[in-house]
């Protein structure tokens, strides 16, 4: 079925949910109930809380409904009629008062239901699936997204034309649900959130820090190697900084309030820009010295609305993978062809290799001039053209400093994600009046490049446990070697062996629990731990050792010499095992 046929479909089932709650709660205030992605939702302002398993007689009671073959008909009213429709529901009072004036108004009736919508909707409820739809979940919404007002019942569903359809998305569901990194942060001892201690700040496990380590790393190298130099900044600013770059004006309410010493205000850096633009600042600049590529792991923190922070891929306090780059004209072209093979590199280094790329170009309301505009877009679009990249243009998608490219990249399980941005801004250095000397004597202002690599370490890595169900790659596992002793009388051979792969740079734990064998290895594959070692009596006595991998086979009477080759090989390609 076409995408605006379902999206017809699931709003007529958002109208039918609607109709089995008034049934079991005649006295429910009803908001809307559009369909979105993947389902439909509808709000509710309920005179008592609702249950999960209340969705089961709601269900119960759409199927009934849509048996009963009820036709959708749509009818055009005056505003006058409206109100006396729905002279009993303010929610719908407001979004009446809400259209403007001139505007039709239409209502839409099924069965004993009407409400005040704009539609389509199919036909009738015959053309629904009574077993094609499932109720998923209730959450809490403010009426209109506002904090303001009143919190509403949200109850999501999802239909299909089939119920073939429908067993599909189910588990597909299920497959999210097995990968979520909150669910496998935990079980896997990676990170924890603290409410209590202040939500949306992350606290990395000794296990997490392994592998947030690995990437950080390997991020600190390629850079060296790719011409860039790393600076720190600090982390709290003067109030001057943020009204120069336009934070204070367009960004304030995502930012922290501000803390007041020697009688002047300092905000937490949101951004770190301003203060890269702060050492740029620091001598005269020749074009001989452009272009400056420099990064920062800089840790930033954003006042994000309670309601929108969720695990690590929204938080209040990350560390951006970023950096800017200061060039002259001249030197635009190469340098987003160089950064833009260089962003690709280090997705496909972790694994990604479905990559798309969206170019957003000049808003109405911009700054700069058209023939920068036109330049730096052509510059994004020559880079993903040469790199065979997909890419989709954002007419008008642009932010009002300047043209950017989005790589996109699909996980194990097809879904999208965004991670590298490449961000031109013309705005900056206007704003902080940046120069440089040019051949010719005269002082010019130098182009801007904003990027990010991997977005933020912390969503990244969340991003990184949903990818892989948490079980990583070697290169990037918090342990690579388990050594599990069959008993005690080959604990001091098991030590030998872990000392000899920590020599080895091998990231390696013994198990000298009192547990029972068999619980040793559960244990281990409950940490997705590559390689479990085994030791027994006739390792001990030949010196060798025997490998279980993840997967669950096993290879036995190794020499260490050919185990570690192989372990040392898989760390070194960053395949995965």
């Amino acid at each position: 079925m076409a995408k605006a046929e379902l999206s017809t479909l699931r709003h007529s089932m958002a109208h039918v949910m609607a109709e089995a709650v008034l049934e079991m709660f005649p006295d429910a205030q009803i908001a809307i109930g559009p369909s979105i992605e993947n389902g439909f939702y509808y709000d509710f302002d309920l005179s008592k809380p609702l249950q999960d398993e209340d969705l089961k007689e709601i269900e119960e009671r759409m199927k009934r409904i849509i048996k009963s073959g009820a036709s959708f008909q749509r009818r055009e009213v005056t505003r006058d009629e409206a109100r006396e429709l729905f002279k009993d529901q303010k929610y719908k009072l407001e979004l009446l008062d809400a259209i403007p004036e001139g505007e039709t108004v239409s209502i839409y009736t099924q069965g004993n239901f009407t409400d005040l919508c704009r539609g389509p909707h199919v036909e009738s409820t015959k053309e629904l699936s009574a077993d094609g739809f499932k109720l998923l979940n209730i959450a809490g919404a403010y009426w209109r997204g506002s904090e303001k007002n009143k919190m509403l019942t949200r109850i999501y569903g999802t239909a299909w034309s089939t119920p073939k359809e429908l067993r599909a998305y189910l588990d597909h569901l299920a497959d999210i649900e097995k990968r979520d990194h909150r669910k496998l942060g935990k079980e896997l001892d990676l990170f924890s959130l603290h409410e209590e201690a202040g939500p949306g700040l992350v606290y990395w496990h000794p296990r997490g820090a392994r592998v947030r380590q690995q990437i950080e790393n390997f991020w600190r190298e390629e850079h060296y190697k790719n011409g860039y130099e790393m600076i720190y900044t600090p982390h709290v600013g003067k109030s001057w900084l943020w009204e120069t770059s336009g934070h204070l004006g367009f960004y304030k309410e995502s930012m922290y309030p501000p803390m007041e010493m020697d009688n002047m205000d300092y905000y937490v850096k949101p951004m770190n820009c301003p203060f890269h633009i702060m050492i740029y600042q620091n001598s005269k600049r020749s074009y001989r010295d452009l272009p400056f590529r420099w990064a920062e792991l800089g840790t930033v923190y954003r006042y994000e609305k309670a309601g929108a922070l969720h695990g690590l891929m929204r938080v209040r306090g990350f560390t951006q993978d970023d950096a800017h780059l200061f060039v002259t004209p001249e030197q635009m072209d190469d340098e987003i062809m160089e950064v833009l093979r260089f962003s690709l590199y280090m997705l496909h280094s972790f694994g990604f290799d479905d990559i798309h790329a969206y170019i957003s170009t000049k808003p109405e309301k911009s700054v700069g001039e058209k023939e920068k505009w036109d330049a730096a877009t052509e510059a994004l679009k020559k880079a993903v053209e040469k790199e065979g990249l997909k890419y989709d243009i954002d007419e008008g998608g642009g932010a009002f400093y300047g043209p950017k490219i989005d790589l996109k990249v699909k996980d194990a399980i097809g879904r999208e994600w965004q991670l590298s941005t490449v961000q031109f801004d013309f705005n900056l250095p206007e704003r902080f009046n940046l120069t440089f000397v040019d051949k010719d004597g005269k002082e010019k202002r130098p182009y801007m490049i904003h990027r990010a690599l991997l977005g933020s370490i912390e969503r990244f890595f969340g991003v990184l446990i949903e990818n892989y169900a948490g079980a990583f790659p070697p290169w990037l596992s918090p342990e690579q070697v388990a050594i599990i002793p069959i008993g005690d009388f080959v604990y001091d051979y098991a030590k030998e062996l872990e000392k000899k792969f920590r020599k080895e740079g091998i990231r390696t734990k013994t198990d000298l629990s009192d547990e029972r064998f068999n619980a040793k290895i559960r244990n281990a594959q409950s940490l997705k731990i590559p390689y479990m070692v085994i030791v027994g009596g006739k390792e001990k006595e030949n010196g060798t050792l025997s490998i279980r991998y993840r997967n669950g086979k096993q290879k036995n009477a190794l020499q260490f010499e050919d185990a570690l080759s192989e372990i040392k090989s898989a760390i070194d390609s960053k395949e995965q095992i």
